[in-house]
């Protein structure tokens, strides 16, 4: 689980076992551009044991500028557009 969390840039804030079974709930910041894919990585990582429940916490700045080619900005902002049919150049 935390192999698939970190290549997505996620972050684990809280580990929590659940008393009397083998249940960990783990509580994780993860982008929201790196999201997509991200329960079929996840299951495919614990054979199906692993299931995440989503939902929006917070926003948080890319501290890079996205014309600058090679920055982790610019990267997103190319992955984006091409996932949405966008011209690759950006305007």
């Amino acid at each position: 689980i935390y192999g698939v969390l970190t290549t997505r840039r996620g972050m684990v804030i809280a580990e929590e076992p659940r008393p009397g079974s083998p249940i960990v709930q783990l509580k994780a910041h993860l982008p929201v551009s790196e999201s997509f894919g991200f329960t079929g990585a996840l299951r495919a990582a614990t054979a199906g044991k692993a299931f995440p429940q989503c939902s929006f916490d917070h926003w948080e700045p890319l501290n890079s500028d996205p014309l600058t080619p090679g920055t982790k900005c610019h990267e997103t902002c190319m992955s984006i557009r091409k996932r949405k049919g966008a011209k690759e150049e950006i305007p």
